[in-house]
């Protein structure tokens, strides 16, 4: 009790110093707790962030994945249509999947990663044109905006709407699935003065397709010379019922790292520990490998840049955020230290009397720490709260979205800035140990 009205009244002294030591602590613990904070909820925002800007793992049959291997090429196509529709064909895939096999990627381990995914497939026809004859176009059939029943029992949404977040609609709107509607480029669209509404009359190996025109999109890329249909109308039109030539997925994946990268390699030579590790961790590999064993013949890679970006990404942000934690730490520690070290000094006669009176070295010490740990501990609790605050202010400024509470970002600022204000403590209340009654009291 009687150290307790020591510390009290002990407080109301030397104010601007105790303002201040409580200030370094506050600041310390905004800045680790909005750092901290960020840094749990960066990845699923990063991740989140860049899946906006389409798949990050396509599903191809096992014989086209080879040959994309071995010639590392893609087709070229006229784009400007003056080609024959027989030269166009020979550049179409010879190997499919499924389409009724594309529903089974949410069936997985990890069907909640799995935000989006389209089934595609890629055919050329003669588009009846009045005023040049028939021109040679690409027709990519896929899922615009489809609902599906699983085998579980549950719903989801999937299409092409979700991967392509970033076109433009220029007119129109997003064609609706299996309604004998289309979407067209804008430069092709350009090109033959098409207008929203007008009927498009696809013609291949005798076979015709009649497709409404709902929207003109802006992809920024090849696509603007293309015409997405339902992937039903191109099947019919090319005579491939239930068949696509690849299979766009967007997932939220960590980063690799070595295991991830050995796994990638050969998940056999993993040992059971590993193996367990990895599958059960949210890794490109990982989703690849679960995809490939449930879709009979099929290979499935992450696009590695949009993989590597991600991973880099996230990797320097999160070292930034921990580098200016500790610096923050560091900071504090420094500052602490000094405004105790100068507290001490000019205490020096209060110290001595209390010595001469017969306070042992730990009793004065400890007095020192309890009245370093009731301001310290004052200025951490609004420290943490404002650091909250700035979390929220960072989430919703770069990511559009509040961070997430985490109880343990507190716990462990709480004990950081604790060992930190322990230590600046200790190293400068060893000077009470030096401190003489004799002579300070009698001035020497």
């Amino acid at each position: 009790m009687f150290m307790m009205r020591m510390v009290a009244r002990s407080l109301v002294r030397q104010l601007k110093k105790r303002v201040l030591i409580a200030l370094v602590v506050c600041l310390s613990a905004c800045v680790s707790v909005s750092m901290l904070s960020v840094v749990y909820d960066v990845g699923d925002k990063i991740n989140a962030e860049l899946s906006s800007y389409g798949s990050n793992i396509v599903v191809q049959p096992k014989s086209s994945a080879v040959v994309n291997d071995l010639y590392a090429s893609r087709e070229q196509i006229d784009t400007n249509g003056s080609g024959s529709l027989k030269a166009a064909e020979s550049h179409e895939s010879t190997a499919f999947l499924k389409e009724s096999d594309a529903a089974k990627i949410k069936m997985i381990f990890w069907a909640f990663n799995i935000t989006n995914f389209a089934p595609k497939i890629k055919v050329h026809a003669n588009l009846e044109v009045k005023s040049s004859g028939d021109l040679v176009v690409p027709i990519i059939g896929t899922w615009f905006n489809r609902k599906l029943a699983l085998a579980s029992g549950e719903t989801t949404v999937v299409g092409v709407r979700g991967l392509r977040s970033w076109w433009k609609i220029n007119a129109g709107r997003w064609a609706k699935d299996n309604k004998s509607e289309a979407m067209v480029g804008a430069q092709l669209a350009e090109r033959l003065q098409l207008k929203i509404g007008q009927h498009l009359r696809l013609i291949r190996d005798g076979r015709e397709v009649s497709l409404r025109l709902a929207g003109v999109y802006d992809s920024g890329d090849d696509d603007n010379n293309a015409i997405y249909a339902s992937s039903s109308d191109a099947q019919s039109l090319a005579n491939k019922p239930n068949k696509v030539d690849s299979i766009e997925v967007k997932a939220l994946t960590t980063p690799e790292n070595d295991l991830a990268r050995k796994a990638a390699k050969n998940p056999a030579a993993l040992s059971q520990e590993e193996w367990e590790t990895w599958y059960c961790t949210a890794y490109p590999s990982s989703i690849t490998y679960q995809i490939e064993e449930v879709i009979p013949g099929a290979v499935a890679k992450q696009v590695r840049q949009v993989a590597a970006l991600q991973g880099n990404v996230l990797n320097k942000t999160r070292a930034v955020m921990v580098l200016m934690t500790a610096l923050s730490l560091i900071a504090a520690a420094v500052a602490v230290a000094n405004l105790m070290a100068a507290s001490i000094s000019e205490r020096s006669g209060e110290l001595a009397l209390l010595k001469a009176l017969g306070a042992r070295d730990g009793a004065v010490a400890r007095l020192m720490l309890m009245e370093t740990a009731v301001i310290a501990f004052g200025g951490a609790l609004l420290g943490m709260a404002l650091g909250f605050a700035v979390a929220q202010i960072i989430g919703f400024t770069v990511f559009g979205s509040a961070i997430l509470f985490r109880p343990m970002v507190f716990v462990l600022v709480f004990v950081l800035l604790a060992l930190t204000v322990l230590a600046a403590a200790g190293s400068s209340i060893r000077s009470i140990l030096s401190v003489r009654p004799a002579e300070v009291l009698h001035g020497r």
